[in-house]
């Protein structure tokens, strides 16, 4: 690319917390090192605004930024994204799409308290969207099919979407998420299980805390981390953790678990996980709807059999995709846009 200017939209940021937020800044700093100009473009008052005028807001906030850019690299389909693919259309700018989780789905399942699985999701529910998830269906649709390319970090969500928004498979296409190198090895601190993450349905924290009480009975030692911290301090707390676990009913590409498997953490996962294929061999999986199997996979892990087996598949796990091959596959993307 001649203009060397990009822009990257996302509705989180550093201090902010979280996985996208991650997300931004490390595709940021590696487009930087490579000489790129980028720009990042976040929600901040937009926060306190309600739905559809923070968008609107947003979009007047970028618009300029994204005349000035080459390329945009669009964090989300909703929050960001349909203001920022509009932008992007004015001004004939190449929009790029990457997905991270799935709002409507999200906010579906918190508002209805129903836990349908996000592979289930667009079979089943769409008869039962309010007015707010009907508009949000179709400016995410809206987006997705404007936008120039959409980059998933899973097979699993794009199979998901095709069906679900009728979107043309050539215009889609998978950057896996980042895969660091192993970090560290430390013998567990305390039986501590880390589970940190918002409080919302689809997370299934009720379940697990239900869980975690009755094993307490006869296992008082363990304990169970819910609670969010900044991520230098976030990956001390796995560092010398006993276990990492994860049983939500959908999750794409789970950092917690990519940073469990480089800190050599032994985990349980929920099957229902975009990054399966790549990482099954490396954890244990659970059907979040199924309390008595996830009870049984942290008792056996418990034992030192268990414990012992979980460890060596964690160590076994190698593989790596680092934020460089990430940005190159980024650019590959963009350049191959007319």
């Amino acid at each position: 690319m001649n203009n060397k200017k990009i822009l990257i939209t996302t509705g989180i940021y550093p201090p902010q917390i979280g996985g996208p937020a991650q997300y931004a800044k490390n595709l940021k700093e590696a487009l930087e090192k490579i000489g790129y100009t980028v720009r990042v473009k976040t929600y901040g008052t937009e926060n306190k605004l309600p739905t559809g005028i923070r968008h609107l807001f947003f979009f007047f906030k970028i618009f300029f930024q994204v005349a000035k850019s080459e390329v945009v690299f669009i964090l989300d389909t909703f929050s960001v994204g349909w203001p920022t693919i509009l932008a992007c259309k004015i001004f004939g700018k190449k929009g790029i799409i990457r997905t991270g989780g799935d709002f409507l789905w999200e906010e579906y399942v918190e508002r209805t308290g129903k836990k349908v699985l996000l592979r289930n999701f667009y079979n089943t529910e769409i008869p039962y969207f309010s007015l707010k998830e009907r508009i949000i269906f179709k400016l995410t649709r809206w987006a997705l099919k404007n936008t120039s390319k959409i980059i998933f970090s899973t097979n699993w969500q794009r199979g998901i979407f095709i069906k679900g928004y009728g979107l043309k498979k050539e215009n889609t296409c998978i950057v896996e998420n980042y895969y660091g190198p192993k970090e560290s090895d430390n013998d567990f601190e305390s039986k501590t299980f880390i589970a940190s993450t918002r409080n919302l349905v689809w997370k299934n924290l009720d379940v697990l805390k239900g869980i975690f009480e009755r094993i307490k009975l006869g296992h008082p030692e363990i304990a169970l981390f819910t609670d969010n911290l900044p991520y230098g301090q976030f990956m001390d707390k796995i560092r010398g953790s006993y276990a990492v676990i994860l049983a939500s009913i959908g999750d794409i590409s789970p950092n917690m678990i990519t940073d469990a498997i480089r800190l050599n953490r032994p985990f349980i996962c929920t099957k229902e996980v975009g990054i399966y294929e790549r990482i099954k061999d490396a954890g244990i999986f659970v059907n979040p709807l199924n309390e008595k199997e996830i009870e049984e996979a942290v008792l056996n892990l418990l034992t030192e059999d268990g414990y012992k087996e979980a460890k060596a598949k964690v160590r076994n796990f190698n593989f790596t995709h680092t934020w460089d091959e990430i940005v190159h596959e980024f650019l590959e993307v963009a350049e191959k846009i007319k």
